[in-house]
């Protein structure tokens, strides 16, 4: 399977998968391990859902095919967050603080993601290949 992805492209996703788990251990983890207040937020949420990403992101390291849905869930969630709520706020009021500083990190994602995705791969095996059996 990893013979039809050049080994560059294996690489290119490994740095992609490590990316995403260092950028994310080091601005997730230490709210999650150190919590400023252990009193349920919406914020905690995110937190968690980010911090199970930036562990799942790990065994994109040993198995970069297998794990092509996280990319395709990390370029998704990142497209919608700015079509969604960025583009409307900057139109509209503005952005923040906060807003500026995640529409730089997902739009990051949005450029970076599409350009270390085996684009043929994911088509010959996520379009063309069969379905697995309903029943």
């Amino acid at each position: 399977m990893s013979e039809e992805v050049s080994l560059f492209r294996l690489y290119l996703l490994r740095a992609m998968y490590l990316l995403i788990a260092v950028g994310l251990g080091i601005t997730i983890w230490p709210s999650i391990i150190a919590p400023a207040s252990v009193v349920a937020n919406p914020g905690s949420v995110v937190r968690s859902l980010l911090g199970a990403l930036a562990l799942v992101a790990l065994l994109g390291l040993r198995y970069p095919l297998q794990m092509l849905p996280l990319l395709i869930f990390e370029l998704l969630w990142k497209v919608i967050w700015i079509v969604a709520f960025a583009l409307p706020m900057w139109a509209g009021p503005g952005l923040d603080a906060y807003a500026r500083e995640s529409l730089f990190a997902c739009a990051m994602g949005v450029v970076l993601v599409p350009l270390v995705l085996p684009w043929r791969y994911l088509y010959r095996h996520y379009v063309r290949t069969p379905s697995a059996r309903w029943a």
